[in-house]
């Protein structure tokens, strides 16, 4: 199988297609690509039975599919929770070479690694590591751009894409942060939000807010 295919697979579990239909649009918002480049590759990824695509419902994974993505993204978190635990990478930098050693990793090296790291269940930029039969807890798929203005979440996690994760970073925001959504900016304009405890405002990309999971912040709800 291509990286590229391996790419959309890995995005479209990400995306919560284990459990719902998920659109082209979040599809290239996710991989940065043009909406036409991800209705060819979904017929591909269809015709080898690793997802179904329902017109005008959206695309989810195939039992097939999940198994396949699952193993995927458990070996490259664990490599990614590797580098930055035990090698200090900076969080932003290790998707590519997290890229490159799921490949070469077997299920027993991913196993020893994993025991090795005692067992996480998440990696650096919030995502679940699913365990070695491909069991993974429900996590949210809400984002940030549907969030409401006024509304208090915390920050869950990241799309684990290097530009993204960049941008993030020099935005200063962090996984399990809880923030204040201000106001979206009309025409597709960012998103702006306040860190809990800061009156700075932060500019988020319309881009970027498709790409951040959010859920309530508990903290918040706890106290009201």
């Amino acid at each position: 199988m291509t990286p590229m295919k391996e790419d959309y697979l890995k995005i479209i579990f990400e995306l919560g297609g284990s459990h719902k239909k998920v659109s082209n649009k979040e599809i290239s918002l996710g991989l940065g690509i043009a909406a036409g480049s991800v209705t060819e590759m979904i017929s591909k990824l269809a015709d080898e039975g690793l997802v179904v695509h329902e017109p005008y419902a959206g695309i989810s994974l195939t039992e097939k599919g999940q198994k396949y993505a699952a193993e995927l993204v458990r070996k490259h978190r664990l490599w990614e929770t590797f580098l930055v635990d035990k090698l200090h990478y900076n969080f932003a930098d290790v998707h590519s070479e997290a890229e490159i050693l799921e490949h070469q990793t077997s299920d027993r090296l991913a196993t020893a690694l994993d025991s090795f790291l005692q067992h996480p269940d998440h990696c650096p930029h919030g995502g679940v590591i699913p365990s070695a039969n491909g069991k993974f807890p429900d996590v949210t798929h809400r984002l940030l751009a549907d969030a409401d203005d006024g509304e208090k979440v915390e920050l869950e996690r990241f799309l684990d894409n290097h530009e993204l994760l960049t941008y993030l970073e020099e935005l200063g925001l962090r996984p399990q942060e809880q923030v204040t959504v201000i106001r979206h900016e009309p025409f597709e304009g960012p998103i702006v939000i306040q860190k809990e405890n800061n009156d700075q405002e932060i500019n988020v990309s319309y881009k970027a807010s498709h790409n951040i999971f959010i859920e309530p912040d508990t903290a918040q709800e706890n106290k009201d």
